[in-house]
């Protein structure tokens, strides 16, 4: 019987309190046997991010409380060395199918990804290889073999994050305190 891994993408910058919760979330519900979180090497759309050993040391903090089965990926990193730079869904997904041909991976979304589909490269393809579980509900319809939970991901951004730190505004509650802990040490998003 395959692995079945939900990969959980993202820039993760930073990762948040929604992010472990959706990740125990999946790993206590739905059908798979471990969460990947994968940080992004590089932002497909050109988004600055924080350097990816950064990214990876906070995911792997966030991770730590959800126990054996919620493991950082550096997948994106091996793909993009692979591919000059370059790495996409799609190509991560290859990469998998040929390294760990013992694993079934489905791809974790929120409903908000289902808005972006069109500008994602190969989207069908991706959903063919690892079908959606999708977090969130919403007026968008999820592609052919996608399961959408029950739970609506709490309303917490990277992006809001960002900016309250940059601002010198308080976080508390929406990163964990090993995550701010990292990023006070390191002068992350000043």
């Amino acid at each position: 019987m395959a692995t079945t891994v939900a990969l959980f993408g993202g820039s993760f910058n930073p990762p948040h309190v929604a992010h472990a919760l959706v990740a125990l979330y999946v790993l206590e519900t739905a059908p798979v046997d471990a969460v990947w979180l994968v940080p992004t090497w590089r932002h497909a759309f050109g988004k600055e991010l924080a350097p990816y050993e950064d990214r990876v040391a906070m995911c792997a903090l966030a991770a730590a409380p959800l126990g054996p089965r919620a493991i950082v990926s550096r997948v994106e990193e091996e793909v993009a060395r692979v591919r000059g730079g370059e790495s996409r869904t799609l190509h991560t997904l290859e990469h998998l199918a040929t390294t760990h041909p013992g694993h079934a991976f489905r791809l974790l979304v929120g409903t908000d990804i289902l808005g972006e589909a069109a500008s994602w490269h190969r989207w069908d393809e991706i959903c063919r290889r690892a079908p959606p579980i999708v977090v969130g509900r919403g007026a968008v319809t999820p592609p052919p073999g996608a399961v959408v939970t029950e739970l609506s991901m709490p309303a917490v951004s990277s992006t809001e994050v960002r900016r309250r730190l940059a601002a010198g505004q308080d976080v508390a509650g929406l990163v964990s305190r090993t995550v701010l802990g990292y990023i006070a040490g390191r002068g992350l998003y000043r």
